[in-house]
């Protein structure tokens, strides 16, 4: 009886709050089915917190002692790690895209297409079951800094913006990813075109590197990518104002119109590309 009231009620024209409860509760279940797939392949989750860990130990000890111009008084790791964690939300948002291709590619899509459920239920799900295992990956990463010298120098509040300034980076580019693949929708080609986008954005940033040790043009380029800045807010956040870093405010005002931004352009565009699958 309870099923058929709820295929009648959402056959019916729902008003604007009933649509978000459906989309929120339609996306829990949505997440949670998403949450249980990652731990029934475990080869793959742990593959996914290894790199982080890899891309950690190599900048930390093979290729720190060769950066030059830090700021004052500042360590490489403590400069490395922000970066860091804004550099592993970003690479772990291309997930995103991939399951929803192979999701495609399986027919799950169209299953849950079939079923009476918000149209960006599934879109929900998929980015906010990303977002759980990003914040699984950055406290993993916090721990492995802290074993490598690392330290949040500002406080428990800063270490606190610092994973939430992360965890929205990631979630804002788990919908531009999952944008890539409803356009691309096959798992090799989503993969090829993520990585294609990702990698120069983020090694063309502040993330692994001071700005003044690049060429003047590439400067140009990399003050205003929002990796650098996203990067130069978490260092902040970190340990305090830095000479060249600007103001603590000014940082989190243009990190939040970054990722602001980013949200009102491809939420919508990606409900507006799975509603268009045939």
């Amino acid at each position: 009886m309870s099923a058929t009231t709820t295929v009648a009620t959402r056959s019916a024209r729902p008003t604007l709050g009933q649509r978000i409860r459906f989309a929120i509760g339609d996306g829990a279940i949505v997440a949670e089915r998403n949450l249980v797939s990652m731990t029934r392949v475990p080869t793959v989750l742990v593959f996914e917190l290894v790199q982080p860990v890899m891309f950690t130990l190599l900048f930390r000890y093979v290729f720190g002692g060769a950066i030059a111009k830090l700021p004052s008084g500042m360590d490489y790791v403590v400069f490395l790690m922000p970066g860091i964690f804004a550099q592993n939300a970003i690479f772990g948002a291309t997930a995103t895209g991939i399951g929803i291709a192979d999701d495609l590619k399986k027919g799950m899509i169209d299953r849950f297409r079939s079923l009476p459920m918000s149209r960006s239920s599934m879109l929900i799900g998929r980015t906010v079951a990303d977002l759980i295992k990003n914040f699984a990956v950055v406290t993993l990463m916090i721990g492995i800094g802290y074993l490598v010298g690392f330290s949040f120098q500002n406080g428990f509040l800063g270490a606190l913006g610092v994973v939430g300034l992360v965890l929205s980076v990631g979630f804002s580019f788990s919908w531009i990813s999952a944008t890539v693949g409803l356009a691309i929708k096959e798992v090799e080609g989503v993969q090829a075109a993520i990585f294609t986008f990702i990698f120069p954005i983020v090694f063309m940033s502040t993330v692994f590197v001071p700005l003044a040790t690049m060429p003047g043009w590439l400067q140009a380029i990399a003050r205003n990518n929002p990796v650098s800045i996203w990067a130069t807010a978490a260092r902040i956040l970190t340990v305090g104002e830095f000479p060249g870093s600007g103001s603590l405010e000014h940082a989190l005002i243009v990190s939040t119109l970054w990722i602001v931004g980013l949200l009102i352009v491809f939420v919508p565009f990606s409900v507006r590309l799975y509603k268009k699958l045939t």
